[in-house]
């Protein structure tokens, strides 16, 4: 037994020499390995990406590797050199990294699963669920939810936001199976808080042994609750559903791995909606010049006629209020781009340079510091401005630029290339119409007129859309003219 442990720990260690025995080769890019072996940078980098990957850029530039868990990772920061990763689809993968977390968050593997054909199917089905976005207005609208009182009531915007917004999209995925199967839109929501406040704990396998427990015991409850969607007969969503199922089936996808891809698809479809919307109303309070701008553009909607345009043909021209949800995505929107390195690859950078890229190593962009944080793209990029997309005649602002050189992506909220997020317009929708529905059937204002911005939650970078560590309490009631 003592020769076995002896064995084992000998093992450990020999482990550790060769992982960090590692050293930089000639034309590869600055390598920080950290102090502590085998882990190098990973109790930082989980903590707080954005403060750690900014440190090292301080330090190294635009491109550096750094270890994390004893995996190598290189990093690029330069947005002008992004399309060597983004364009790469021989020496970079995108899908060896994404069935690693799908593992890991949703117990899902896919060993036979096609994107392209799946983001094929979800192109044809987005027109389809965009108009049944209106759902919202049975979720918001005061004849449901509010009385007619005029007093105000007191709330904070995250919880409510997040609620309403994931409800709403639960009935426009899931509207056919509501009529039969009766689930509550609510119990849907109680339960996939709970999973979503442990994700980045098990995407990162960093579960402590109860919250182990709470993960499972809340995938199960999920799985449950979606398990009839798509199995009956109807219309809209059904059918995108039913075709969803199909496509797995036709993988060799089991009734089990059905019910665990469709939890993947609720956060996939629904997971940065809410905490969009959240992001967007606090800046809109917290900056009243910005408010009063959206509420001006959206009453001249409100006063069109209804008859002869619909809502939805009425939101289609919201240059204001585009500008600031773009401007709100580019403060709290910040996934990493990750490519794992198939065979060695030459990187070459906008500025000539050149590095190699080892195979067996990761890739990874975040946009979020370069370029929607730099200040030589975006100025005071810290703060809050509606109308940094617009030009001064009111069109849309498309042109920025760093180092002299125009910036083909100046902000980067939905990915790019292949793998954008194929939802980008149903998710556009989805929150224009909440917010529009919210302004338009409320009065709100901050209980304390000069309440900040919460800070975000700096465990959820590389994650989607950041989370907020606090809140903003607020009143409410409903607008007379309603």
């Amino acid at each position: 037994m003592i020769w076995t442990i002896l064995l084992i720990v000998q093992g450990i260690l020999i482990l550790f020499i060769l992982v960090s025995k590692r050293s930089r080769s000639e034309k590869e890019p600055p390598l920080d390995k950290g102090v502590i072996p085998w882990l190098g940078h990973a109790l930082e980098f989980g903590r707080d990406a954005s403060k750690f990957l900014t440190r090292m850029k301080v330090k190294h530039g635009d491109i550096f590797t750094v270890r994390v868990a004893g995996r190598y990772v290189t990093v690029l920061l330069d947005p002008s050199s992004y399309d060597a990763v983004i364009e790469d689809s021989v020496s970079l993968d995108f899908t060896r990294y994404a069935q690693v977390l799908m593992d890991r968050i949703f117990s899902l593997r896919l060993p036979h699963h096609n994107p392209a054909v799946e983001k094929a199917m979800m192109k044809q089905y987005v027109p389809i669920l965009i108009p049944s976005t209106l759902s919202l207005a049975l979720l918001c609208g005061p004849a449901t939810c509010l009385t007619r009182e005029t007093t105000y009531y007191p709330t904070s915007t995250n919880s409510p936001t997040h609620s309403l917004s994931l409800r709403a999209g639960y009935l426009t995925h899931f509207e056919g199976e509501q009529k039969s199967n009766r689930t509550d839109p609510i119990a849907v929501y109680a339960e996939y808080r709970k999973f979503d406040n442990l994700l980045t704990k098990m995407a990162r396998t960093m579960l402590k042994p109860e919250e182990k427990r709470t993960a499972h015991s809340v995938r199960v409850r999920l799985w449950d609750l979606l398990a009839p969607a798509g199995l009956g007969k109807g219309s809209g969503s059904s059918t995108w559903l039913r075709c969803y199922r199909h496509l797995l089936q036709e993988e060799g996808a089991d009734e089990e791995t059905q019910r665990r891809a469709l939890l993947l698809q609720l956060w996939a479809t629904q997971g940065n909606v809410g905490p969009a919307a959240f992001w967007l109303l606090g800046f809109l309070l917290t900056n009243p010049e910005a408010m009063r701008a959206v509420k001006k553009e959206f009453s001249k909607i409100s006063g069109q006629d209804s008859a002869q345009c619909p809502l939805l043909d009425r939101l289609q021209h919201t240059p204001v209020f585009d500008s600031a949800l773009e401007e709100t995505l580019r403060l709290s929107a910040a996934p990493f781009i990750t490519r794992e390195v198939v065979q060695a690859k030459t990187l070459h950078m906008a500025d000539g340079q050149e590095y190699k890229l080892r195979s067996g190593d990761r890739v990874c962009l975040f946009p979020f510091i370069s370029p929607q944080m730099d200040p030589e793209i975006h100025q005071e990029p810290q703060r809050f401005k509606y109308d940094r997309f617009l030009n001064q005649e009111g069109s849309v602002k498309k042109d920025f630029f760093k180092g002299g050189r125009r910036l083909k992506y100046y902000t980067m909220p939905w990915g790019a290339g292949t793998n954008g997020c194929v939802g980008k317009r149903f998710a556009i929708s989805s929150i224009r119409q909440f917010v529009y529905l919210v302004l338009s059937h409320l009065e709100l204002e901050l209980c304390d007129p000069e309440a900040q911005m919460p800070e975000v939650n700096s465990s959820r970078y590389g994650f989607g859309m950041l989370q907020p560590e606090g809140d903003l309490a607020i009143r409410y009631k409903p607008r007379r003219s309603h």
